[in-house]
């Protein structure tokens, strides 16, 4: 049995204050209702994606519940850090094909801005070992730039590359009504912007955001009920790396997405050259070009070069992010993995407008969450 998304919504994503985190949910849960055609009595089971300790509400999955009107629906949260959401897809996904349920709705959010930086550097923080490494004071940006380093030390890549990802994804976001960021960037720009943990810059850095998603997923039977485009979920990978890195052998690659990677290709019964278009976690601009290669858009160390010869461009070989990616949308934790698929889902159904690449049939999103600790990757089919 196929499951198909039916409905999408999601908010701005951006600081957005005087707004509390179930607005925002619904906020994205009425649009993706809008965009089915159904109403609340059509949900049998609301899954709430966010990543702990960014929001005082313990247990959000019942509160959301409470403020979407869904009681006595079956709530559940589900948390992977950045790939909350992603992974709330899957689990959906398992519920439709178990036959538990036939429509399935998957909210992620946060609320990030409210937090000062130092407070929200110390929550991230605690996505490394709280025994052995948080203590001792590595930041997100510091465990990112140590991939970074390895991938520059072992291939050659540079910082003017680095910086060409960011310049990209810019450029597509400022097109990007939903971007927090909707202004293009130089190279130099990226390169004379202050360091946060080198090599990366600012510039080299997605920011926190505040920010809403919803997908409604259904069984096959009733997608075709609901809408004239489903997009069907083809395949779908999941992987874990361990999360101390010294009990890591790889740092120029995250290991849990090439596995992922691998999962979702074999399932769905394609190759990476057969992908029109991807949604990968550019948390940094490193991340991205490591992306390229765990998930084989090009040869192991080529990842540089790739964005380099425009290669992630809209008429290039892999066009990756060009809804603006992380870089230019922000980084609303428990959105971000839904955000993704979205962003696919509406290159499949011709929906992408200033940003759209011509003719896609097969589309793939794809997480790290934490230090890649976990990967998640969905591939997508038009109808």
């Amino acid at each position: 049995m196929r499951v198909g998304i039916v409905g999408i919504g999601q908010t701005k994503f951006g600081k957005i204050p005087n707004t509390s985190s179930r607005e925002l949910v619904a906020e994205a849960f009425k649009g993706a209702l809008s965009d089915a055609g159904l109403s609340r009595k059509d949900i049998s089971t609301l899954i709430v994606c966010s990543g702990t300790h960014y929001d005082k509400q313990r247990s959000p999955a019942g509160i959301m519940a409470e403020y979407l009107g869904l009681n006595p629906t079956p709530t559940l949260h589900v948390e992977a850090a950045c790939a909350s959401s992603g992974v709330g897809v899957r689990v959906g996904w398992s519920m439709i094909q178990a036959g538990l349920h036939d429509v399935v709705a998957v909210v992620g959010f946060q609320k990030m801005t409210e937090l000062d930086a130092a407070e929200v550097q110390d929550v991230m923080s605690r996505s490394g070992d709280v025994m052995w490494e948080s203590p001792f004071g590595p930041t997100m940006p510091a465990y990112y730039a140590l991939h970074a380093r390895a991938h520059m030390d072992r291939y050659g890549t540079t910082e003017e590359q680095l910086a060409l990802v960011s310049v990209k994804n810019h450029k597509y976001g400022a097109k990007n009504p939903y971007a927090m960021f909707q202004k293009e960037i130089t190279i130099g720009d990226v390169l004379e912007s202050r360091i946060v943990a080198s090599p990366l810059k600012l510039y080299d850095c997605c920011a926190n955001a505040d920010g809403a998603t919803c997908i409604i997923l259904a069984a096959e039977k009733l997608a075709r009920k609901f809408t004239d485009t489903p997009v069907w979920l083809a395949g779908l990978g999941l992987a874990s790396s361990p999360m101390s890195l010294t009990s890591r052998s790889e740092f120029a690659s995250f290991q849990c997405s090439v596995l992922a990677a691998r999962q979702a290709y074999k399932m769905a019964k394609v190759t990476a050259r057969q992908i029109d278009v991807a949604e990968v976690h550019d948390s940094f601009t490193s991340a991205e070009i490591i992306n390229y290669e765990d998930l084989g858009f090009c040869k192991r160390g080529e990842g540089g070069k790739f964005i380099e010869d425009g290669q992630a461009y809209i008429g290039g070989k892999m066009p990756v992010n060009v809804d603006g990616g992380l870089l230019a949308k922000g980084h609303p934790v428990g959105a971000t993995g839904a955000a993704h698929i979205i962003s696919i889902t509406k290159q499949l159904r011709n929906e992408a407008d200033g940003n759209q690449v011509p003719d896609t049939k097969l589309g793939l999103a794809h997480n790290i969450g934490g230090i890649g600790m976990y990967a998640v990757c969905t591939i997508l089919r038009a109808s």
